[in-house]
């Protein structure tokens, strides 16, 4: 499948009557006795760990593991609802450097709830906190000894006249900005994730999301739901592969024990196994 392009924010838009997303925080399993490699990811909803009383909404740090070695280990800190703001101000990101070992991979994305100046607590202006936070992350990781990736914020499904549109605008901008200024690995998600859209097409790429009619008969949206920004499984799926991808050409330790799933056609497991695990 051929990946292109760049994106950006939205509004969330859910339909009335449809329960909201469940941002409930879920522990994460037990550590790994000997890993190989350790990636820890620090993020928002798109990328966290729900039970399955929240499925068919998974995110794509639930299912990277994937397309890795058995052997890595994957700390997945992403928390719903989060910017770079807060994630600083909860205490989450200085959680994350007390997990942080010498030689881990960080994986850093955020940019949806940045941009939101609803609830503008969350808020943060691309070229001033956002650009300042991530600076800031890049090099926190690196005094500790590990190696920081940035990654962009994930495509929202958007289209006009059959074209998937731009949504993140300023905010991947910051992020491919601060990652040429401080010469750390980029993957751009974002752009990855629309030219994905962009070759299934509108009608397929809106299954990647949790976008339903009543007729799909989904349990947890009994009354449908218009959510253009979280991804169900598939859509997990296929994010956590092109992250995967890019991972593993960025000649960093881990990349030699990353095995990237199909960017096609996943199966659909119902919840984060493994497809032969």
């Amino acid at each position: 499948m051929s990946v292109l392009a760049v994106v950006a924010a939205l509004a969330l838009q859910t339909a009335p009557g449809a329960p909201k997303p469940d941002l409930t925080d879920v522990p994460a399993p037990a550590a790994m006795e000997a890993p190989v490699a350790r990636i820890l990811i620090a993020s928002d909803s798109t990328a966290a760990n729900y039970g399955a009383s929240a499925y068919p909404q998974m995110g794509w740090g639930m299912v990277l593991k994937c397309s890795l070695d058995p052997r890595v280990e994957v700390v997945n800190l992403a928390r719903g609802g989060r910017s770079t703001k807060t994630f600083i101000e909860e205490g989450l990101w200085d959680g994350l450097l007390a997990k942080l070992q010498p030689g881990d991979t960080v994986l850093i994305q955020f940019g949806h709830n940045d941009a939101d100046r609803v609830k503008i607590v969350r808020f943060t202006d691309p070229q001033g906190a956002y650009t300042a936070n991530l600076t800031r992350f890049v090099a926190d990781v690196r005094a500790k000894g590990g190696r920081p990736v940035l990654v962009t914020p994930i495509a929202k499904h958007v289209f006009l006249d059959d074209k998937v549109q731009e949504t993140h605008g300023a905010y991947a901008l910051a992020v491919r900005a601060v990652a040429k200024a401080t010469k750390t690995p980029l993957i751009d998600l974002d752009a990855d994730m629309m030219g994905a859209q962009q070759a299934l097409g509108e009608p397929a790429s809106r299954r990647l999301y949790l976008i339903y009619t009543p007729e799909d008969h989904v349990a947890r949206y009994p009354n449908g739901n218009s959510d253009t920004t979280h991804i169900n499984e598939g859509g997990a799926r296929l994010a956590a592969s092109l992250v995967a991808g890019r991972l593993a050409f960025l000649d960093l330790p881990v990349s030699a024990y990353v095995h990237p799933a199909s960017t096609g056609v996943q199966p659909i497991l119902g919840g984060p196994r493994c497809l032969g695990r």
